[in-house]
């Protein structure tokens, strides 16, 4: 006698995994985001976004309850941008407290050799290191309400006490005022008088500069939010894909 079973079909199988796969991206966003509906960027975009949040983490490892920003995840991010050709443009978003010196001086370099456009934007803070990241791309925004605190590079934790340790800060700090200043409008004796004010931070020197005062002192080029900064990439984008264009049909008229 025949022995017939309900089987469920290869097909409903597929639809009962899907179904799966779809209830299982809805919880892992509510978790992440708080929301079942993410905007998506279209698949053709040719803007990358990179975000430098929190405290820029180098040589040290922070502990974990910190919100940091690895220099060493971003580095291999950078080299990829330049490599893909499918990203004409890179945004990138400031909301920093500052950080490790050297690796907030190796993202900067990496960000300004970039041979593509750039367009940085500081939202809520662009502090300490963060100022020539803010600087390094070929034009700055800030949000009205952002502030960039200016100070001198300090050191943590065991520290010699000889001349050559404040040789060797002096020496670190005149590399990141030579960056800045040569990245931005600002001059080098405003930049270091910002840097050495006193009164203006509570028992320390420096000087916490917001929105319309960054772009008054040179720092920043421009206030606005991130529709200004897309629309500026965009900008810097088409007038590359121009250049571009023009120095091709040169070289095709002398070949």
């Amino acid at each position: 006698m025949a022995n017939f079973e309900n089987k469920p079909s290869m097909e409903q199988s597929d639809s009962d995994q899907e179904q799966k796969d779809v209830k299982d991206s809805l919880v892992d966003k509510i978790q992440q985001l708080g929301q079942t509906n993410v905007p998506q960027m279209g698949q053709e975009s040719n803007i990358h976004c990179l975000t430098i949040i929190g405290q820029i983490e180098g040589h040290m490892q922070l502990p974990p309850q910190n919100k940091t920003t690895k220099y060493e995840h971003l580095i291999p991010q950078i080299v990829a941008i330049e490599q893909n050709p499918k990203i004409e443009g890179l945004l990138l978003i400031l909301n920093t407290v500052g950080g490790d010196v050297e690796a907030g001086l190796a993202i900067s370099e990496m960000i300004a050799s970039l041979s593509k456009p750039t367009v940085s934007i500081v939202l809520g803070g662009g502090h300490s290191i963060g100022v020539p990241i803010a600087v390094s791309a070929d034009y700055s925004f800030i949000a009205e309400t952002a502030t960039m605190t200016i100070h001198p590079v300090r050191l943590t934790g065991l520290v010699i006490g000889v001349p050559q340790t404040f040789e060797y800060l002096d020496k670190m700090q005149d590399r990141v005022v030579s960056f800045v200043t040569s990245h931005s409008n600002i001059t080098e004796d405003r930049f270091k008088e910002l840097m050495l004010s006193k009164g203006n931070l509570t028992r320390d020197i420096g000087t916490n500069v917001v929105g319309k005062d960054a772009v008054k002192y040179g720092l920043i080029n421009e206030v606005g939010g991130v529709g200004k900064a897309i629309a500026k990439l965009n900008q810097l984008i088409e007038e590359k894909r121009m250049t571009t264009s023009t120095s091709t049909n040169e070289s095709e008229i002398l070949q």
